[in-house]
């Protein structure tokens, strides 16, 4: 019997030539999986079976990983107000994370002998799906055809030409990779230091002008509601939110990163939702935790999305991290006003139950109800007395 191998498709070309080089070169039986997360339709899934099936796969299937992304991945991106180098969402990275969970899952369940993908060996995908794949399949062989023949875009192309595959083989300006939390675009412009993407080169055109303002409700850190509209997954209420802000073209920019295997990047991205998500979440949390709560969660929010970013999803210490920003959303709970404009938006200001900005207590710059000048005065001498102390004796020597 033929062994078995599952292959992540995505019905490109890199994943296309992989089908036809196991199957006739190496004499597998292939089985290829396509896991959304929130980037394809129902069309654009049904147009990646049929190609899997004209490449003479054994099995094709398309599994929906969008629910499960968000309660397993970003809605600890949202606790932690994870923005990579204060900019990106993590667009890309992070529905990595699912989908090779999503591969090896599949591979077990058909009992297969081996999985692939078509990474090549200049990025960061290659290494996410080969941990996720060494620590939940360790008995299976990673096949990786791109990167173990080092095949340029021209070979493949040939291959497959020989092979009497019908496709389109015309190499699209821009890449695009598209999720629901955010698509990444990366082009000629980004493959240098200097340079910023053309609007044509974004998915989402800009076809609204004016302004409009939105109410987003959370609760407990998640986004419930928008304009009063409650919606019965968060997922929903994202894909609600995009349609609304990214007509505004809002969301866009360059990420200037450092890759798992150590050289820079820069990839183009827009993320209307995602970004509007995280800051509007931001200003309610500064409203209603404390200052030690916000503190300790910007330093471990930063380390959850660079581990995340770095493929260790399985780390133990990820679920660590992610008890403690579920603990920490107890109170973010409330609605945040955000105004809308094209290319930008502008977090108006909070209503919450929980907001420690009380006018019972007092007003800032203004008065205080919580304790007297006197209390004050020595507060301050207790407050500096060590520093003190060192300065009086620094004098003396």
């Amino acid at each position: 019997m033929k062994k078995k191998v599952v292959l992540a498709f995505s019905g490109g070309l890199d994943t296309s030539y992989c089908v036809k080089y196991l199957s006739e070169e190496k004499g597998y039986e292939v089985h290829t999986i396509t896991v959304n997360t929130g980037g394809f339709d129902a069309a654009e899934l049904e147009e990646i079976s049929n190609r899997a099936k004209s490449l003479g796969v054994a099995s094709h299937v398309n599994v929906d990983e969008t629910r499960n992304y968000y309660d397993s991945v970003i809605r600890y991106l949202i606790y932690g107000n994870v923005l990579k180098n204060q900019t990106y969402p993590l667009s890309v990275s992070a529905e990595r994370m699912s989908q090779a969970l999503a591969v090896a899952r599949h591979a077990k369940a058909i009992g297969a002998d081996a999985v692939a993908h078509g990474s090549t060996g200049a990025g960061n995908d290659q290494v996410r799906f080969d941990m996720i794949f060494h620590i939940l399949v360790p008995n299976l062989e990673i096949i990786t055809p791109i990167r173990d023949m080092r095949l340029s875009r021209e070979e493949e192309i040939q291959y497959l030409q020989s092979k009497g595959v019908a496709m389109n083989f015309e190499k699209a300006m821009y890449s695009i990779n598209k999720g629901i939390w955010g698509t990444s675009v990366g082009g000629k412009e980004t493959l240098n230091s200097l340079g910023m993407l053309p609007e044509s080169a974004f998915p989402t055109q800009l076809t609204r002008d004016g302004s409009e303002e939105v109410v987003l409700g959370f609760e407990k850190g998640e986004l419930r509601t928008i304009n009063g509209q409650e919606f019965e997954h968060p997922v929903e209420a994202i894909q609600h939110l995009q349609k609304i802000a990214g007509p505004y073209a809002i969301g866009r920019d360059i990420h200037v990163g450092d890759t798992i295997i150590g050289i820079k990047g820069r990839v183009g991205f827009e993320a209307a939702a995602p970004i509007i998500i995280i800051k509007a979440h931001h200003a309610l949390e500064k409203h209603v935790l404390t200052k030690w709560q916000l503190s300790w969660k910007d330093q471990l929010g930063q380390f959850y999305g660079n581990w995340l970013h770095e493929g260790q999803y399985l780390d133990p210490v990820m679920r660590d991290i992610e008890a403690f920003l579920t603990n920490s959303q107890a109170h973010v709970t409330g609605n945040v006003h955000v105004q809308l404009y094209p290319y930008r938006f502008q977090v108006i200001g909070v209503v919450s139950d929980y907001d420690l900005m009380s006018s019972k207590f007092g007003k800032y710059g203004e008065m205080n109800l919580g304790w007297t000048g006197d209390d004050v005065r020595g507060f301050s001498k207790i407050f500096g007395n060590q520093t003190m102390i060192y300065h009086q004796i620094a004098r003396t020597q």
